[in-house]
């Protein structure tokens, strides 16, 4: 970070403190990102990256940020990302609205048609023989879902979870241009599904139908803003449900004893599936954006920074956890991120959680054993978390 003058700039003052240079896209940290995070946290808790961004490793200093909106800004992205790219009254507007769809009636009406989406991809898995969840299970899971949940018709699945394929890829890339094509032509598929209700001469009762009659302060919802309301919803949803499917089905091939414990009953299942999602990280990170100068875990960082708030770190925190590897889902519960905490918590929480509870459900009906497969897991790659590839057996 040294520059041209011979003075210190603003940044090195401001920087001095025991930040280490860092980089998450590194073929070391990618090699498996758990581990990398774990080693972090205990050298220091604040690194910088060369993409000029502080990464946050603890859990109190991740609390704090959440906490602390004023400070710690949701205002990152150049474009359109509605609600969770805005602050204070702002966001707030339009959380009302979003809440509105994710109530326990709505949910409970669309349990049963989760459960049967749930028991018609399980039924149709192999039994007796190496699987690979996530082209199997993972990610059409999260396609079928998303398009029942939305009012989709189920010729979207394919091409939806064609999408996720390519929005993994360009995200694992860097690159831009990529990433914007591809962000592109998911915003094409939702404004086809608007044009068509308007088409319509008697749409669906669906959320994406509800959305066009929606408005903030009087003023009706534009294009724009709905189709980013569902891109928040939607690319949220298919990655880390999908990745929390094979995080599940590799812990419980790999856990044969808590597999036989959860099966049994002995634990809540929104409290199994949270705890799993604490230990494997289906999502690593979100950003944000510092309004004045700050200091975090004794590093000073200026305003108008980005800062990673690393969810795969701050979960596994020895100091909240202890053995961030030991399974307790009561225990651990009260402190788990998952989901975020404060003004920003995630809306679809419960839905999510509905979702992989009916899984486990139908899936525990269904077989006897969740076992090893032959090949070993392939971890993914920042952005994503999880795994590329999970290997199991049915019985």
């Amino acid at each position: 970070m040294a520059t041209l003058s011979s003075e210190p700039s603003f940044k090195d003052v401001m920087s001095q403190a025991s930040s280490i240079e860092w980089d998450l896209r590194s073929p070391e940290v990618q090699s498996d990102q758990l581990a990398s995070y774990d080693a972090m946290r205990s050298r220091c808790p604040v690194a910088h990256t060369p993409d000029d961004s502080w990464v946050v490793f603890r859990h109190s200093d991740t609390v704090r940020i959440l906490d602390d909106p004023e400070t710690f800004s949701n205002e990152v992205s150049a474009h359109l990302a509605v609600p969770n790219g805005f602050d204070g009254s702002r966001h707030a507007a339009y959380r009302t609205i979003i809440e509105s769809y994710f109530t326990a009636e709505r949910l409970a009406a669309f349990e049963p048609v989760a459960r049967a989406i749930c028991a018609e991809l399980i039924a149709g898995l192999a039994r007796d023989c190496d699987i690979e969840v996530m082209s199997s299970l993972g990610d059409p899971f999260a396609a079928w879902l998303q398009c029942a949940f939305m009012g989709w018709p189920t010729s979207m699945r394919t091409p939806l979870a064609e999408w996720v394929d390519k929005n993994h890829a360009a995200n694992r890339s860097g690159d831009r241009r990529r990433m914007a094509a591809v962000a592109d032509e998911f915003d094409s598929f939702i404004r086809e599904q608007l044009d068509a209700r308007r088409s319509m001469p008697g749409p669906p009762d669906d959320p994406t139908t509800r959305l066009l009659a929606e408005s903030v302060d009087g003023v009706q919802l534009s294009d724009a803003e709905i189709v980013s309301i569902i891109r928040n919803w939607t690319v949220g949803e298919l990655a880390t449900i999908a990745a929390a499917v094979g995080i599940a089905l590799n812990f419980l091939a790999e856990h044969p004893d808590i597999q036989r414990r959860i099966r049994s009953g002995e634990w809540d299942l929104d409290a199994v599936t949270d705890e799993l999602q604490r230990l494997g990280a289906p999502l690593i990170a979100n950003r944000r954006r510092t309004t004045k100068p700050v200091e975090v875990g004794g590093v000073k960082i200026p305003a108008e920074e980005k800062v990673i708030v690393l969810w795969a770190s701050a979960n596994r925190d020895e100091a909240v956890f202890g053995d961030p590897d030991a399974f307790e889902p009561i225990a651990n519960r009260r402190h788990n991120l998952v989901y975020g905490k404060g003004l920003h918590y995630c809306p679809g929480a419960d839905l999510a959680r509905l979702e992989l509870r009916v899984l486990l459900e139908e899936l525990f009906a269904a077989t006897i054993s969740v076992e090893p497969g032959t090949q070993a897991p392939a971890p993914a790659h920042y952005p994503a978390g999880g795994f590329d590839t999970v290997h199991i057996r049915l019985r």
